[in-house]
């Protein structure tokens, strides 16, 4: 699932490249994905790109006229733009947004979930939306400063399921939760209202260096066309049963039926490996 870093990178990419373009035609071959009809998309063709942004894991495509395009990705959703137009054969398309000079902007989604959805609203609908009014404090650049993260986090609940709550904090997800704990040296399973005024310190510089980093990672490496899967510069997630990067600890996981956590023992859980996470005293 396209995360912060990545969902940044894109709109940084999209909003060098669309700024002043003209819209020449909307069209949403996948339907369902479209979850607004007034004003419809007609009203956009003969307007300019302003520029694309971002709030939370969701892109905000701001259109000349005081309109916007507020976009989620979801699972396996991608906004990408294309020199030339979609072909019929192309099931993937949920929006197709042509505009000068031969280019389209394309949301594509892979799998069979459709779960990706377009909004069009007025710009100053865009943060009292539904989807925009329920999300937490962004989680980069600026969180909450470690006072007020622990009372963001003040609920007895583990940090990995807090972390990934949009409600909580905007923008992390299953990869870079696993990221910030470790560099936090926090267990997965420590519950937030535990946390020490340190410990929260810790937890907000961890999130601002590792969504930081992965950032400037993708700046030096990430350019039009975006591919569909980026190079992400993780050190722990999907990296159980090697080295820890900092103590060379075997690194673990706790398979859920959807997710994976990834820990290293040393570093996070004093040592103590979880075997089952229904029985494990690090749940308590």
């Amino acid at each position: 699932m396209p995360e912060l870093p990545e969902v940044e990178i894109v709109a940084r990419r999209l909003d060098d490249a669309l700024q002043g373009a003209e819209i020449e035609s909307v069209l949403a071959p996948g339907i369902n994905a479209l979850k607004t009809f007034d004003p419809p998309l007609s009203v956009l063709v003969g307007r300019r790109v302003e520029g694309v942004g971002r709030r939370g894991k969701q892109l905000v495509v701001h259109i000349e006229g005081e309109l916007s395009l507020l976009i989620h990705l979801m699972s396996a959703g991608r906004l990408q733009l294309y020199d030339k137009l979609a072909g019929p054969r192309d099931r993937t398309s949920r929006l197709l947004v042509r505009v000068d000079g031969g280019r389209e902007l394309r949301l594509r989604e892979f799998g069979s979930k459709q779960a990706a959805w377009v909004k069009l609203l007025a710009e100053a609908d865009v943060e009292q939306d539904e989807a925009v009014v329920k999300l937490g404090p962004e989680a980069w650049p600026e969180p909450p400063q470690a006072l007020a993260l622990g009372e963001v986090l003040r609920a007895p609940r583990p940090l990995h399921a807090q972390l990934r709550d949009q409600r909580t904090i905007a923008g992390i997800g299953r990869s870079w939760v696993d990221e910030i704990l470790w560099e936090a040296r926090l267990s997965p399973f420590k519950r937030g209202n535990d946390l020490k005024p340190q410990e929260l310190e810790h937890l907000r510089e961890a999130m601002v260096g590792v969504l930081g980093g992965a950032i400037e990672h993708y700046e030096q490496v990430v350019s039009l066309p975006i591919p569909d899967k980026l190079p992400m510069p993780l050190q722990v997630h999907r990296h159980e049963g090697e080295p820890c990067p900092r103590c060379a600890t075997t690194l673990q996981a706790v398979h859920f039926e959807d997710y994976v956590i990834a820990y290293c023992p040393h570093c996070q859980t004093e040592g103590r490996v979880l075997k089952d996470r229904r029985m494990s005293r690090l749940l308590k």
